[in-house]
């Protein structure tokens, strides 16, 4: 009877088959189940671990801002704006008002009055995250009232008060009742005029600050619901709602923290995909290996009559059962590794996020392992066809290898079909992975790049390899000969294992390569000597005698950092009169008042993203910080007109810079070049780091010599920054290791499904006399060949990719030559243990044993 005429195989029956399949070699298969396991668990853990820790970041972030979104106008709403607003509590937005402005303030008794920089919330909700935190400790519900004050201890020093004097705020006294050591948001509050004074929004309109003409600036601060508005939905309506308000989201507080979010959030997509190729990697190797030892059972059921459809329907089903009993059990284990782990680590995981069984991660993992499973499955299973009856009888490897060359070129398109296949299952899963398609898209074609390039280079090496031994085989010792040799006799799998191994190596090192450049970078950045406090209204005259008493002030650090400030104003933009100017997001109020300043070179804490800084101080060039170009539609070559102290300034803009937030160039907009601004009335400002325990003495010492001069204590705003900082970096170390862990399992297991392959070879070298000690050199000469080849080959792509990635992310590459050649030894190391774990056993078995089974 013809396969055409033979009835199918019932999909119950080949299920039954396979189950039974299962059942009778459990030993084989539950090597096969325990590959799927390893890769299924690391990408549980790490996906796991990736979105705990990412929010807990970002809780963290959010209490520098105080909530999730921020927009900062000069007047106040409309009816409309108002209306609009609050139907955004119907989305279940919460918003909270914060009103920020300027006032003279005095002490009960002490005619003398001072200005303070004023700041009015509303206890009951503010703020949505973070603490305020206050001496004497108290809840800021409890401290904060109608009838109280809360300062700064620069206003106490100021006006020799205490907590319980009776400070006067407009027309009203009210009670200092505590003193503010540190605030959520008072990075995004600015440096200030003066010392701080917390009161409430009721006090202020009581205190007739509020009146008509007041120029006071409304914040708004909004939270987000837990599910339902994001960042990226809300922005936009209110940047529609409020058009001349400035809206930034808690990332933008400190470019420090934003770059170190963005890196970890990328660093963290990268691991999660690095898992998923890994636990690939494993599973296609495992399966490999299981159906090359299954190919005479397979031609026995043909023997008797099965088709290749029945023989498929069967392996298919098997394949999905050990994809999804794999991918089950690697859940568990990876959970359960996920929440162990912070346990043990203990004191090392300082960040303790909340840890819970997510729905998303879970089943993005468990179908990664079963889809992982049947797609590296197609290529062996569609040779199932090719497996003809006459292999029970006779084993010439090298021609089942020949007809499986010249089925490959006849049947192409088969195959073809096959790797499209899996390339676009690899695209759909690492889409969800990272959250976006394009990502998956561009993963899996440079996947696909890297694989090609790896057997490319797999194949070259073997010939290589042979041609090398072709001329120098007498010439060395036997052991060693045959265990080169082995790399490319009839049947290996060396070119697949060293492809596997290379690219698993590959991946792992630009993990590490990747985090180390990335961490190395944020420390570099927050320099010891970074400023934390800032001097306001030095005089020209006062510069030289600020920066010599610093000198001797017990806790400072590096030297005085220095910036010239003129008010001025914007007449036009590239011909366009300011008035007439459209701009979003950006009040004219700030046109109108646009504080610039000078500078030679670039200033430190500033990096030009377009542009160059100009060769000489007479030129009209102008640079502009990135947030504020962006706003006003500034490009290169854009004409800008100042007027400062009655005189018109002409300027081209020659460059667009970042800045990074904590130096005294960061408050910068405009940065002109010294010839435009010669003879122009300037007040200096100064930064400074200080020890924070220094710093009340610093303000006393300073009140006295130069009582004009303000601090402004920023130290608990960087300290709060650098606990971020190092929470990012702490994360990044942790999850990369765990990656490499976990890698070095799954490509231990890689190697390690080669025994059985290695199994004939025992015995018909046994059968010819071998020993077992000479066996185990050549086994040896062959595990070690076949490391160091994957590790030379996956440490420099691992270079080259790391190169590429940190580019990307504009974070400096340089090739780490020692971590290289760590990674090629620990390749070797990794092979010849996971080789010989695997195979000792097989040095014990008999001859007779194994015959017997054929």
């Amino acid at each position: 009877m013809s396969d055409a005429a033979k009835p199918a195989l019932p999909w119950g029956s080949a299920a039954r088959i396979a189950w039974r399949e299962l059942r009778a070699s459990r030993a084989k298969f539950l090597f096969v189940l325990l590959s799927v396991a390893v890769g299924v668990a690391s990408l549980t853990g790490v996906r796991g671990f990736s979105q705990s820790f990412q929010k807990a970041l970002l809780g963290d972030a959010r209490s520098i801002m105080a909530a999730d979104l921020s927009a900062r106008m000069f007047r106040l709403p409309t009816q409309r704006e108002s209306q609009e607003l609050d139907a955004l509590a119907s989305k279940g937005v919460e918003r909270t008002e914060v009103t920020e402005t300027v006032s003279m303030a005095s002490v009960h008794g002490d005619p003398v009055p001072l200005l303070v920089s004023l700041k009015a919330v509303d206890p009951n909700e503010y703020p949505f995250y973070g603490t305020v935190v206050l001496n004497p400790s108290q809840p800021l519900r409890q401290a904060l009232g109608d009838d109280t004050a809360l300062v700064d201890d620069n206003l106490l020093v100021r006006l020799h008060a205490k907590v319980g004097d009776q400070l006067k705020i407009g027309n009203r006294y009210l009670r200092i009742s505590a003193v503010i050591l540190r605030e959520p948001d008072r990075m995004s509050a600015g440096v200030g005029l003066g010392p701080r004074v917390m009161i409430t929004r009721h006090a202020m309109e009581l205190s007739g600050l509020l009146g008509e003409g007041s120029r006071a600036t409304e914040r708004y601060l909004f939270k987000l619901p837990g599910k339902g508005e994001s960042i990226a939905t809300l922005r936009p309506q209110l940047e529609r709602i409020l058009p001349d308000a400035q809206i930034s989201d808690f990332r933008e507080t400190s470019p420090e923290i934003t770059n170190g979010l963005d890196r970890a959030t990328g660093l963290l997509s990268l691991i999660c995909l690095v898992a998923m190729v890994l636990g690939a990697i494993g599973v296609a190797m495992a399966m490999r290996a299981h159906l090359q030892q299954r190919m005479e059972v397979l031609a026995i059921m043909k023997a008797i009559g099965a088709r290749s459809s029945d023989i498929l329907r069967i392996y298919l089903l098997q394949t999905v059962f050990l994809g999804l009993a794999g991918g089950l059990l690697g859940v568990v284990f990876g959970f359960a590794v996920e929440m162990t782990l912070p346990t043990l680590f203990g004191a090392l995981l300082p960040l303790r996020p909340p840890l819970a069984l997510a729905v998303r991660p879970v089943g993005a993992a468990l179908a990664t392992g079963v889809l992982t499973t049947l797609l590296f499955c197609l290529p062996p299973l569609l040779d199932v066809r090719h497996v003809r009856p006459i292999a029970v009888l006779r084993r010439q490897v090298e021609a089942a290898q020949g007809d499986r060359r010249r089925n490959f070129f006849r049947d192409r398109w088969l195959q073809w079909a096959a790797i499209a296949i899996i390339v676009a299952g690899l695209a759909a899963i690492a889409g969800v992975l990272s959250d976006s398609w394009q990502s998956g898209v561009v993963f899996a074609a440079c996947l696909s790049a890297v694989l090609f390039t790896t057997l490319v280079a797999a194949f070259l090496l073997l010939r290589i390899l042979r041609w090398f031994l072709s001329r120098t085989r007498l010439h060395l010792p036997s052991a060693l000969r045959h265990g080169l040799a082995n790399l490319y006799r009839p049947g290996n799998q060396s070119a697949a294992v060293l492809a596997a191994l290379g690219t698993g190596v590959m991946l792992i090192s630009a993990v590490f390569l990747m985090q180390r450049a990335v961490v190395q970078e944020m420390h570099s950045a927050a320099a010891p000597d970074t400023p934390n406090v800032f001097l306001v209204d030095i005089a020209k005259d006062e510069v030289d005698g600020v920066r010599t008493l610093l000198e001797k002030q017990p806790g400072v650090q590096g030297r005085l950092e220095t910036i010239p400030v003129i008010s001025s104003r914007i007449l036009s933009i590239d011909g366009v009169d300011v008035e007439q100017l459209r701009v979003k997001n950006y009040a004219k109020r700030l046109l109108r008042s646009a504080a610039i300043t000078w500078a030679s070179a670039e200033p430190r804490g500033t990096k030009i993203s377009e542009g160059h800084w100009w060769a000489s101080d007479q030129e009209p060039s102008l640079a502009v910080v990135d947030n504020v170009a962006r706003r006003l539609q500034l490009h290169l070559g854009s004409k800008v007109v100042f007027s400062a102290d009655d005189k018109e300034i002409a300027t081209t803009v020659a460059a667009i810079y970042k800045v990074d937030g904590e130096h005294a160039f960061a408050r910068s907009e405009f940065i002109l070049a010294p010839g435009l601004l010669k003879d122009v009335p300037a007040t200096w400002y100064g930064a400074v780091h200080i020890a924070p325990g220094q710093i009340p003495a610093l303000e006393r010492t300073l009140f006295t010599a130069y009582p004009t001069v303000t601090v402004v204590n920023l130290a608990d705003i960087f300290e709060t920054i650098q606990g971020v900082v190092d929470h990012i970096t702490m994360v990044i170390r942790f999850l990369a290791g765990f990656s490499i862990l976990s890698g070095a399992i799954i490509l231990a297991s890689s190697v390690a499904s080669t025994r059985f392959r290695r199994i004939r070879e025992v015995v018909v070298l046994k059968t010819l006399g071998a020993r077992r000690g000479r066996i185990a050199q050549v086994f040896s000469v062959e595990f070690v060949v076949l490391g160091l080849l994957a590790g030379l080959v996956g440490a420099l792509f691992a270079n080259l990719l790391a190169r590429i990635l940190l580019h990307r992310m504009d974070v400096a590459f340089h090739f780490v030559w020692g971590g290289s050649a760590v990674a090629v030894a620990c390749t070797a190391v990794l092979a010849v243990v996971t080789g010989w774990i695997a195979s000792f056993r097989i040095l014990g078995q008999k001859p007779l044993e194994v015959l017997r089974e054929e």
